[in-house]
């Protein structure tokens, strides 16, 4: 019988963790954090759910912030927070992930597709324009991967009466050329804290955020039933809020953001110098004087299913 490395043999060699897509971040001050409020016995409407909101609007140039139970939720409340229904179209990007449609579909309303730009794979403002009619009421704006989409789209949609809901689902913390963050550009933003996002709350979660003190007063209602102070139902809301582990979870993370953002940014560096004269590959672009958040480092190839069967065979997702 051979003999284990504990008893003279050799060895075994060590095997190299596998690279994920993403791995939540998680430690100990985290996890006090939860136990904390798991302690506090105030696990639903409390302070670490308004804290997180104003924390987190605070960092994203808006006025408000609500937090909810996911990206997709909050989607939706925006668009119900717009009284956006049947009978509306609201403009959104072809490439992005299904809830920015689906939201729409949930509303009552009708979602068109528009194109996205060739370098940056964000929406197109001349494919918008071509897609306008008199029943557009509003554009999600996806800051697709992390990037920024062009500032111009602010000036369109105010002057065709158009609102602005921002997809930052990837985009926390990215700022646009003006020096705007993402959540404080359009009218209504929508966060998620999915696991694999650049910050997340230790399950689902997500956020809305706004710019404009006309809509921050309906924004906690609408999550809470309807409901304002006094408990009174002035509109049809739903259970779509937060729970106070999820949002103390979240305080925590925000606060190491800026530092996961330039580590992010490092690596994005990083990969650009080691695949700058790679064949057949198309690298992302950055727009000019934007900052981009980096949740996806993504490229364009002309034989995907080699390179996947590479990074597989290296260890990487992809």
């Amino acid at each position: 019988m051979q003999k284990t490395h504990t008893q003279g043999g050799e060895e075994p060699r060590r095997v190299m963790e596998r690279i994920s897509m993403a791995r939540p971040s998680w430690d100990d001050e985290m996890r006090q954090a939860a136990l904390d409020t798991l302690d506090s016995l105030h696990w639903v409407k409390g302070p670490q759910g308004k804290a997180f909101g104003s924390e987190f609007a605070s960092y994203s140039d808006a006025v408000q912030g609500t937090p909810c139970q996911s990206g997709s939720v909050a989607l939706w409340a925006a668009l119900r927070l717009l009284e956006i229904g049947p009978g509306d179209e609201v403009l959104v990007p072809s490439l992005t992930y299904i809830a920015t449609a689906t939201c729409v579909s949930l509303a009552g309303a009708t979602p068109v597709f528009v194109d996205v730009e060739p370098d940056y794979w964000c929406v197109d403002l001349a494919a918008l324009e071509a897609a306008r009619t008199p029943n557009t009421k509003a554009v999600i704006a996806v800051h697709l991967f992390g990037q920024m989409c062009d500032d111009d789209l602010v000036k369109w949609c105010d002057d065709h009466g158009i609102a602005y809901i921002e997809d930052a689902a990837q985009a926390h913390g990215a700022v646009a050329k003006n020096g705007t963050k993402a959540g404080g550009v359009g009218d209504v933003a929508c966060f998620s804290f999915f696991p694999s996002k650049n910050l997340a709350v230790g399950g689902e979660g997500g956020m809305m955020t706004t710019r404009r003190e006309d809509l921050a007063a309906r924004m906690d209602a609408l999550v809470n039933h309807g409901r304002d102070a006094r408990l009174e139902s002035h509109e049809v809301g739903s259970n779509l809020r937060m729970s106070e582990v999820s949002a103390a979870i979240g305080r925590v993370q925000l606060q190491r953001l800026d530092g996961w953002l330039a580590r992010r940014r490092e690596i994005a560096a990083t990969y650009h110098a080691a695949f700058a004269e790679l064949s057949g590959t198309i690298l992302p672009n950055i727009r000019p004087g934007t900052e981009h958040a980096w949740h996806q480092y993504c490229l364009l190839v002309e034989d995907p299913d080699g390179l996947r069967a590479a990074l597989d065979q290296a260890g990487i997702d992809s």
